[in-house]
């Protein structure tokens, strides 16, 4: 499975949010610079992710988003299937459970590779919070300095 630059900029973004609006509300400008991220695109992702309860946007000349809740509350699977949708790594029925049924399922032996995979993947995105990755970029920005920021991570993102 390969996450779209929906679900890697958004978690970007919402790492930015958490290190930075611990007392304000942090305009998308700001992090769309820090992020390298359009500011058209980043509305879109910021939409889906306030679409889900995971952001807040605060009116005014002081105004922007904040996280909804607090980062220890919400985990990197909140926020991938925010933007990403389901995270299965097959369209397949019977792990992705629903109303849909397949045909095949009865004689299908494939479909418990499909099922372990996905609830591994939705295991490890789901005990990842949010507050976890803020610790990590603190950590990182105290043993390295100034020298490290968020852009960081969008490295990996090439």
């Amino acid at each position: 499975m390969k996450l779209s630059t929906k679900g890697r900029y958004g978690l970007r973004a919402m790492l930015d949010l958490a290190l930075s609006s611990t007392e304000d509300a942090v305009a998308l400008s700001g992090v769309a610079e820090r992020q390298s991220i359009s500011i058209s695109y980043l509305e879109q992702l910021i939409a889906k992710l306030k679409k889900a309860g995971l952001v807040n946007s605060i009116r005014g000349a002081q105004g922007g988003y904040v996280l909804a809740k607090p980062a220890n509350e919400i985990s990197v699977g909140d926020i991938l299937r925010a933007l990403e949708g389901d995270l299965s790594p097959v369209d397949c029925a019977e792990v992705m459970g629903g109303e849909s049924t397949c045909s095949g399922a009865d004689l299908c032996v494939t479909k418990y590779v499909w099922k372990r995979i996905s609830d591994s993947i939705n295991s490890a995105v789901d005990e990842i919070m949010l507050s976890e990755l803020v610790d990590e970029s603190l950590q990182l920005r105290n043993e390295h300095g100034n020298k490290v920021d968020l852009k960081i991570e969008s490295m990996c993102d090439k």
